[in-house]
């Protein structure tokens, strides 16, 4: 399988410093991608400056890379999608601007899809970026509440994370898909604007009868949340707890949905206590109320996503994490 058969895409707004950085340890892959495609998400800090001085001396990047630039932000999901429709290769790889690949990551993700023929999704081993040997994740693990979190997130490696292994879905700061299975359930939910647009595009996946992978070998540094101001700022928890109640209702099948949207209520408020003693209680409900006005919208998509389900309810109750505390 060759490397001809891929395309990589970089969703980045503002950040130049951080792209510089990713774009050249594209440039110097074991196994280079067909194309780069680049999209602006209206960018005000001359990103695209650097992104066209990159293709044209960059040996290799030179005759490999597109800019796309939006005008305004998008957000991640519509802008990854519109470069995804733009692609006719038979892989996706999708790589934050802050996340920088080691040298065989493509090969070792391409390497991983070519002895897994049945996954259509592929993770990589996230380290975090100066801090060596502390883990971002090895991908994303999705509660039985509702909650998900990257797997491993803030502590040391561990034997356990060097393990090819079956995961609920892939972090798309740094995944590999099959373009097909993108385009089969509908790309990601522009709705989402950004957060848990990769963990509800997973879900989708497994609904479909797919299979998403962890590849321990493929390893990048990532920095993390650069272009929004950090995980833990108000715009990233209106937008990850609107987001989580949205992913739930799509796609928890039923006969789980109704007993499991106690446990998703319980976890909201529980979270909710925790996000008031920061001070972020105001930017939390006004997630939940956003959720809640979108309702009738997302209870028609989870009409849509449960028809043409084809995995079992059995298969995503295996897939879910039921432990009490954050693994």
């Amino acid at each position: 399988m060759s490397s001809e058969s891929i395309t990589v895409v970089v969703v980045a707004f503002n950040g130049r410093e951080h792209l510089s950085r990713c774009l050249a340890a594209l440039a110097v892959q074991t196994a280079m991608p067909r194309t780069v495609i680049v999209v602006d998400n209206g960018s005000t800090d001359g990103l695209a400056e650097v992104v066209q001085h990159l293709a044209e001396t960059a040996p290799g990047l030179v005759g490999r890379t597109t800019l796309i630039s939006m005008g305004r932000n998008l957000g991640f999901a519509a802008a990854n999608n519109r470069a995804i429709a733009m692609c006719d290769t038979e892989f996706v790889a999708l790589l934050n601007p802050d996340a920088f690949p080691h040298p065989d990551w493509l090969e070792r993700l391409l390497a991983a899809a070519e002895r897994h023929p049945e996954a259509a999704a592929f993770g990589s081993r996230q380290m975090i970026n100066g801090q060596p040997g502390i883990v971002d994740g090895t991908g994303d693990v999705y509660h039985m509440s509702g909650l998900t979190w990257r797997a491993g997130h803030g502590r040391p490696l561990h034997d356990e994370d060097l393990v090819e292994r079956e995961i609920f879905s892939p972090c798309a700061a740094a995944a590999l898909y099959r373009r097909s299975a993108l385009l089969e359930v509908g790309g990601f939910d522009e709705d989402f604007f950004c957060y848990i647009e990769d963990v509800d595009l997973g879900f989708r996946l497994r609904l479909a009868g797919h299979k998403c992978l962890s590849v321990p070998d493929a390893v990048v540094d990532h920095v993390g949340s650069a272009s929004t101001g950090g995980k833990g700022s108000d715009f990233a928890v209106f937008h990850g707890h609107r987001n989580l109640v949205w992913c739930f209702v799509k796609n928890m099948p039923n006969p789980l949905f109704p007993p499991l949207l106690f446990a998703h209520f319980l976890q909201s408020i529980l979270t909710g206590l925790v996000f008031t003693g920061r001070g972020q209680g105001s930017a939390f409900l006004l997630a939940k109320w956003h959720a809640i006005t979108a309702g009738s919208k997302f209870w028609k998509k989870r009409r849509a996503v449960q028809k043409s389900r084809r995995a079992s309810w059995q298969d995503i109750w295996q897939m879910l994490d039921k432990g009490f505390w954050r693994s």
